[in-house]
Formats: structure tokens, sequence, C-alpha cells
């Protein structure tokens, strides 16, 4: 059953990636749907800092996936450059990472998404977001 949670700021978007975090292990993919600027990265940076990440954390857009060594090791991907992600090495870090895919229509599958953690994240007002988390099923 999706949970539904209305996130008031970003701060509130961290701490949602905070206790997301501690619901995860490495092998999980979490994927993350959401419009440019809804808070998928700060969802994630939430994730990292709650883990001990100290340097600043910024969507891969350019380089498309970046590891986060830390525990457990994350792997943030950001496929809004690409077409799909066949050839990218992203199955380089599926049994020892939890991976954060962001823009996964762009799995094309490659993952059955009925296998993954579902996050999507709605614009609700001007700040305010709705965020709908679906475990795997």
């Amino acid at each position: 059953m999706p949970e539904v949670v209305v996130v008031p700021t970003e701060d509130k978007m961290k701490s949602l990636g905070a206790d997301l975090l501690k619901r995860l292990k490495p092998g999980d993919l979490v994927m993350l749907e959401g419009e440019l600027g809804a808070g998928k990265t700060t969802l994630v940076r939430g994730m990292a800092e709650s883990a001990g990440w100290t340097e600043p954390l910024r969507s891969p857009t350019f380089n498309l996936m970046q590891e986060v060594p830390v525990t457990p090791p994350l792997m943030h991907a950001d496929l809004y450059r690409v077409k799909s992600a066949w050839g990218i090495g992203l199955e380089d870090y599926l049994d020892s990472h939890i991976c954060l895919v962001e823009w996964p229509d762009r799995l094309d599958g490659f993952f059955d998404p009925d296998n993954a953690w579902i996050v999507h994240i709605d614009f609700e007002g001007e700040t305010a977001r709705k965020v709908t988390i679906r475990p795997p099923l």
C-alpha cells in the first residue's frame, strides 16, 4: 500500500530521505519520479547526509551516476540526458548499493518496477510537495 506524505519544506524533504533510508538495504532500487525541481535530489541529499556524507551533493546530470561512499553505500543516477540506461554501468551497483535513480522512465525494461521502490514527488502549492512512496510489490 503506498504511503502519501505532504512535505512543506526542503529540510522536511531531507528528513523524509533520512527516514526512508532506514527502510532500505543494499540491493534496493529506488525509482525517483517527479518534474524538474520537485525535490528528488533533495531527498537523496537527506539520505546521504543522514548516513554521514558531509560534502555537497548535486544531481549527477552530466556524469550520469555518482557513488556516495557511506554505510550503506549509495549510488545516485540521473538519467535525464539519456534515452536508455543500457550500457552506462548501472548494473555494476545493483547488488552492493542502494540505487537511487532519477528519471526512471529511461530504465526502459532494465528493471522490473514491481521489484523497486517508487517515490513520486508532486508539487503541492508553492513550496510543499506531495510524496507518494510505494515499496516493492
